[in-house]
């Protein structure tokens, strides 16, 4: 959409000066918005309401659990999408004949531009295939990586690093960890910088694969380092999350409090991992996708796995117990299950700590990203 910030209406009252070519005197008058203009804090809002309403007025629902998604099903058992952000808007679904209406009843209220299939989206590059999907992000990746050690710089050049993380899962680690010297780099900071930049360039087409699958699950794997961190001794909490076995959510990030015991660490990890699933199972709800079967949490620690399942108290657990019973409501309820994994099979690792090349390689083949323009 263009000139987005001018499409909405104020509910509150805004005066501003008169701008210049006023005929007359006006040096003492003020004018009253009507509508919002950029660089107005209340004009994101205000846009995007207006926007809101269009879409629910054409039988699109707003999503609760993101209120950026719309969706409108026919009689026909065909979907509608919308994902809005800004003033980008993406169309996914398959009733072409309610996406083009809704197209041309957009048009009637807001200045709108096609752009045809996606294939750049927030600096997001979208490849198609028969087998599937990719997304990457090779122009970001490939910046310029002969920067100075300067406090602004680097704090630019890790930025651009923290966005390509959306589309580079096996960088998120390393890209969280530089991200904590954002206010005082040192040279062996920026030196880390580059190696992240020089591993990109070698495979500028990489990206995520989402392909079609019989799978109808939500799954997840979640590993913590505890006491891992030289500089706080802080645990480094890893999830990925997968949605009909393609990797759609990941987190990598240092706990905010220290723990006491491994146990404890990895039931916080545990927890953030069921968060983010029990959310995502929220979203396809909304789009009438139900998940088959139980939602799975893959562990490599049998002590936190033993103690979930244990409805004992222990003294020695007391300090987890909130952790755990949240957790142990969702086992008994059916809601998910959680099966062990072995360390080595444990794709969460790369999340949590720096790994030999060999386990990295290992481990990252079984996050399913391709490089578009490697042959094939």
């Amino acid at each position: 959409m263009k000139n987005t910030f001018l499409n909405g209406d104020l509910e509150e009252e805004v005066y501003m000066d008169t701008p210049l070519g006023f005929d007359g005197n006006y040096d003492s008058k003020v004018c009253k918005l009507r509508k919002s203009l950029y660089s107005l804090k209340q004009s994101p809002k205000a846009c995007f309401d207006k926007f809101t309403q269009s879409a629910k007025k054409q039988g699109y629902k707003q999503g609760e659990t993101d209120h950026t998604l719309f969706v409108k099903f026919s009689s026909g058992g065909k979907i509608a999408i919308l994902i809005v952000y800004v003033d980008d808007i993406i169309f996914p679904g398959d009733d072409l004949i309610e996406m083009d209406r809704l197209k041309r009843s957009l048009a009637t209220k807001f200045e709108i531009k096609d752009l045809g299939s996606l294939k750049y989206f927030l600096g997001m590059e979208v490849a198609r295939s028969k087998k599937g999907i990719v997304v990457s992000q090779m122009k970001l990746g490939d910046s310029d990586k002969k920067v100075p050690v300067d406090t602004t710089r680097y704090q630019r050049l890790v930025g651009k690093l923290i966005y390509l993380s959306h589309t580079q899962p096996d960088i998120a680690f390393a890209v969280s960890v530089v991200s904590q010297f954002m206010h005082s780099p040192y040279e062996k900071h920026l030196e880390v910088v580059y190696q992240i930049l020089r591993y990109l360039k070698s495979t500028p087409g990489k990206g995520l694969f989402f392909m079609k699958n019989e799978q109808r699950g939500v799954e997840a794997y979640t590993d913590v380092d505890w006491f891992g961190l030289v500089t706080d001794r802080r645990s480094t909490t890893g999830y990925y999350t997968f949605v009909w076995g393609n990797l759609v959510t990941w987190r990598s990030k240092k706990q905010s409090v220290m723990a006491r015991s491994s146990a404890e660490a990895e039931f916080s990890a545990m927890s953030h991992g069921i968060c983010e699933m029990l959310w995502l199972k929220r979203v396809l709800e909304e789009l009438r996708q139900p998940i088959e079967g139980t939602m799975k949490l893959y562990c490599d620690n049998k002590a936190a796995i033993s103690i979930a399942h244990n409805p004992i108290q222990h003294d020695k657990t007391k300090h987890v117990e909130i952790d755990r019973q949240s957790i142990k409501e969702k086992l008994e309820t059916g809601v998910l299950c959680m099966p062990f994994v072995p360390t080595t099979q444990q794709i969460a690792n790369i999340l949590t700590k720096g790994l030999i090349k060999p386990n990295f390689e290992f481990l990252t083949s079984k996050l399913d990203m391709i490089d578009i323009y490697a042959p094939t």
